[in-house]
């Protein structure tokens, strides 16, 4: 230990500290400065920045023997405060620079810095030092936040005021449809917007750390577990095992398809039989801190008799592969579409065809708030657990039986949380943070993973394997459509025929096609499970029929953009489910972009050069808003003594804006009562407080909770509106014993799909049209995204500044689907470089965004869904801009540059699905090569 004297924005202060210890730690546990956020914890994502001594360092990194003497330091605590914003703050919230706001606090640093160095940088300087200093954001797309820091440079210079950062409300006081900033932003800004690992530095004397034991295996049968050396290690409370989990020890994944195979009871809580995939948890250490908790987990004993592991659904799928789940088949789930007549005699007699084979990738979330959450029993005896949960009831149901309790003796909340797309629908340390604190007696415990935790464990986008056949008459008029498809869906079935349904859904959707056949299966198998991400399914199935359309127009020498545009949903057309379409977008989208499309193609032809490539791509995109059929949400309204009115939901929120969203639809439904913004108190996301409103995911809650808040809120004017005009007051609804307090709910007026795949799945759809600019180095291969332009309808926008920014960070991230980001090679496939997350250089600054509005008719004010649509298909205008640039089809993603350069190079002018298993892209079989030391 070693004697420090440090200035700590401004102040001087005191502290003894191990010389070895990380600055991070000693200013989040020591001083208590926690808007230093650690993400990734190895120095790549910027979340943990400071100034230090007049330099940007990443304090994950930093150990205090590299912190001299006298050292100054600036956290975002010293930049401004809630009451006394700095312009770069204020820059931020007006510019909606921030969605999950976990990254926010590390880039306003950055920011400062920068600022401080260079006042008048330009917006290529801004993403330079961005890029130089990993600044990394998963939410943002990036372009908002150089607006941002633009806008601040400008007022610290004085060229405009601080107050033109400051929000101005319309006349008429209207909240929806505005920009208004969001209620968390300013907090969120000020790095006081309290994460999980910030409440963890708040809980209580007692409060014990917890541990995971996680073979370093993908299949095995466990034979023993020993826990006895761990037992007596210091600080060790207790070793949590399968024998001390009161219930079934299972995870249900709530099956409703009686054609599945199996019973959706094959997750275990703490695994007791088998290890299934990598990072499978067989014990939970309890101890006094974090740092014994993880030396005694190293001295748990797992027996293992290790097995075959099939890392993808081809292996699974072999004749000889063994039943990974005894009992069931490891193909448990099989879908199909059937509309229209047999599209085989129309292919035979089709005067163009085209046929493919297709792979997308196991795509990584890559949020940079690495799992937490903590649990305890409260003096009603009853479990509460807190995490990063988007479907807090839905996860309630799911472990309550597994751990032995009732939906009464369980209470789920979320956390403030760091981002997830869309991995937390499932349940991922909520059930072993309940059963670690029911052994341990009530004590609360605390469960933070680190970076590796993240990747190795949680569940990714399950890869689909795809093929199809398309075909279209000399004219160019699509005649039928021929696709089969397997989901790889990881070991756990959870939601694993929900998603390869989304293949009956989706593939072909878009076109006037009256033949359309489909087969897909759900396959179980040893590599990472599969887990909800945005777009669900929907990047995969238009993977398959975006590239099939595009390559048959090549093919027939059709412009691909018109060539779509002949075939587009019209008066007539229906879905593959047959559906009739809601609304009619997509002709005047295709208009409004036709001109900018011309542009681009000129602009590639003169931009070419003998080395570099440039070409367009496009595709369009359709999600649906909802859970499959009718799909219900509520909430309730109050109105509270003072006159302010509070509502109460379980719109979970992961950066999508649930706050911004329930004040507006609040606001626009109570706006008789001349509310202010400010009047609306927001109580969410506790399933002992809150009516069930579903889970966050498949761009549903603004749609369906949108709906239950207005309705409760109407139920409450109504019964506040005198009969002779006015509004009773709070005392005067007491008094005349009305009730103040109302709960409203909203059904999706939908149907199931049958037994061939047809039905009314979704009542209100997103649709999307995706324009790519690219640039191909022929000497390397690799593929630059210079220019995106996305064009959407969206029904009528709730809040712009939150639309905005979903569609920038849904860009950015079929930018990285495109062309980096994968969870394939257990060794590689790590971190967030690694992974391939894409850094601002990696993202385009030049995307413009166009809304096309058609209000729908089953959303209260008009609305539709954001999060999943613009994610549904950049991906496939980027690599069909590729085929443009270069004549390289790429069937395989991502499109790393080694492909790109081996398609160049061949006779076909492609990369195949054959020639990405051939190169060693899939993994062939289970963790062996980690030359881990089996015990």
């Amino acid at each position: 230990m070693i004697k420090k004297v440090l200035n700590v924005n401004g102040v001087e202060r005191t502290l003894i500290v191990d010389q070895e210890a990380l600055l991070s730690d000693v200013l989040r546990k020591q001083l208590h400065l926690t808007g230093v956020k650690v993400g990734c914890g190895n120095g790549q994502c910027g979340a943990c920045n400071v100034i230090l001594n007049g330099k940007l360092v990443r304090t994950c990194t930093t150990r205090m023997k590299r912190v001299e003497n006298w050292s100054s330091i600036t956290t975002i605590e010293g930049i401004g405060t809630p009451i006394n914003l700095h312009p770069i703050q204020k820059a931020f919230i007006f510019h909606h620079a921030i969605q999950c706001g976990f990254c926010t606090p590390g880039f306003i640093v950055s920011a400062k810095c920068l600022l401080d160095e260079n006042p008048n940088p330009s917006r290529e300087d801004v993403r330079d030092w961005f890029q130089k200093h990993r600044n990394a954001c998963r939410c943002t797309g990036y372009s908002m936040i150089v607006d941002a820091v633009m806008d601040a440079a400008k007022c610290l210079r004085g060229e405009i005021t601080p107050q033109a950062l400051e929000y101005k409300p319309p006349a008429d006081g209207k909240v929806y449809g505005t920009r208004i900033p969001r209620p968390t932003f300013v907090a969120k800004a000020c790095g006081i917007w309290d994460f999980g690992e910030d409440m963890a530095t708040q809980l209580p004397e007692g409060t014990l750390q917890a541990a995971l034991v996680q073979p370093k295996v993908s299949h095995a049968i466990i034979k023993g577990i020993d826990t006895s050396e761990a037992e007596k290690m210091p600080g060790v409370f207790k070793v949590v095992t399968h024998k001390d989990v009161k219930g079934r020890n299972r995870i249900t994944g709530l099956i409703t398809f009686p054609t599945n195979k199996g019973d959706g009871w094959d997750r275990p809580i703490l695994n007791d039989d088998k290890i299934y995939q990598y990072g499978d948890v067989v014990a939970i250490v309890c101890a006094d801190t974090r740092e014994n908790a993880k030396a005694a987990a190293e001295k748990v004993k797992v027996d293992l008799e290790v097995l075959p592991a099939y890392m993808n659904a081809p292996a699974a799928m072999a004749e000889d592969a063994i039943e990974i789940h005894p009992g069931t088949p490891n193909v448990y789930y099989d879908c199909y579409c059937k509309k229209g007549p047999d599209p085989k005699p129309l292919i035979e007699k089709a005067a163009h065809t085209i046929s493919g084979e297709y792979y997308l990738q196991r795509q990584p979330h890559m949020p940079l708030e690495p799992d937490c959450g903590f649990a305890y029993i409260d003096d009603q005896n009853r479990v509460i657990v807190h995490s990063k949960t988007i479907g807090a009831h839905l996860h309630l149901y799911m472990i309550a039986p597994g751990l032995g309790l009732d939906d009464t003796n369980l209470v789920l909340i979320q956390n403030p949380t760091g981002a997830t797309f869309g991995y937390k629908f499932s349940p991922t340390m909520e059930a072993l943070v309940a059963a670690a604190t029911m052994a341990c007696g009530g004590r609360p415990v605390f469960l933070g993973y680190d970076w590796y935790q993240q990747q190795t464990y949680t569940g990714k986008r399950s890869p689909f394997w795809l093929r199809g056949t398309l075909a279209c008459d000399e004219e160019g008029k699509l005649l039928a459509i021929d696709s089969s498809w397997e989901c790889d869906h990881g070991p756990y079935s959870e939601f694993g025929d929900l998603v390869t349904l989304r293949g009956v859904q989706f593939i072909g959707a878009g076109y006037k096609l009256d033949s359309v056949r489909g087969h897909g299966k759900t396959v179980c198998t040893n590599h990472g499970w599969g887990s909800a991400f945005r777009g669900y399914g929907s990047p995969q199935s238009f993977f398959l029929s975006e590239s099939l359309v595009d390559e048959l127009a090549r093919k027939a020498g059709f412009d691909p953009f018109e060539f779509r545009y002949k075939n587009i949903y019209r008066e007539g057309a229906t879905t593959p489910t047959g559906q009739v379409p809601e609304v009619l977008p997509f002709e005047e989208m295709f208009n409004l972009v036709r001109p900018k499309y011309q542009d681009a193609v000129a602009r590639a032809k003169l931009l070419s050069t003998d080395t570099v490539k440039r070409g367009v791509g496009v595709a369009l995109g359709i999600y649906g808003c909802g859970l499959d059929g009718p799909d219900t949400s509520g909430a309730w309204a109050e109105l509270l003594p003072n006159g302010d009115v509070r509502c109460g939901n379980c719109w979970e929120d992961h950066g999508q804006g649930s706050d911004a969203g329930t004040v507006a639809f609040a606001h626009e439904a109570l706006r008789e009562l001349n509310l202010k913004p400010s009047n609306i108190k927001l109580l969410m996301n506790d399933t002992s407080l809150t009516p069930n409103a579903g889970p966050s995911g498949g761009s549903r809650q603004n749609v369906v909770t949108g709906n239950a808040i207005v309705a409760s809120c109407r139920l409450l004017l109504e019964a506040m509106r005198k009969k002779d005009g006015g509004f009773y007051t709070y005392d005067e609804m007491v008094k005349a014993e009305i009730p103040t307090k109302y709960e409203g709910s909203w059904t999706t007026p939908c149907t199931h799909m049958d037994d061939d795949g047809q039905g009314k799945p979704f009542c209100i759809y997103m649709y999307a049209l995706f324009v790519s600019e690219v640039s191909v180095d022929t000497t390397t291969g690799k593929v630059t995204v210079d220019r995106m332009i996305y064009a959407g309808d969206n029904g009528t926008i709730t809040n712009r500044g939150t639309v905005d920014g979903q569609v920038y960070g849904g860009l950015a991230q079929g930018v990285g689907l495109a062309l980096t980001e994968d969870f394939e090679d257990l060794k590689k496939h790590t971190t967030l470089i690694g992974s391939g997350l894409p850094f601002i250089k990696d993202v385009p600054d030049d995307m413009e965004l166009i809304y096309v509005v058609n209000p729908r008719p089953d959303g209260a004010f008009g609305q539709a869904g954001c999060g999943e649509g613009p994610l549904t298909a950049p991906h496939c205008s980027i690599i069909n801009a590729i085929d443009d640039a270069c004549g390289v089809r790429i069937r395989s993603i991502p499109a790393y540059p080694d492909k790109v350069l081996k398609g160049l190079k061949s006779e076909k002018k492609a990369y195949d699905v054959a020639d990405a298993v051939r190169d060693g892209y899939m993994s062939q079989g289970g963790i062996e090569t980690l030359d881990i030391k089996k015990k």
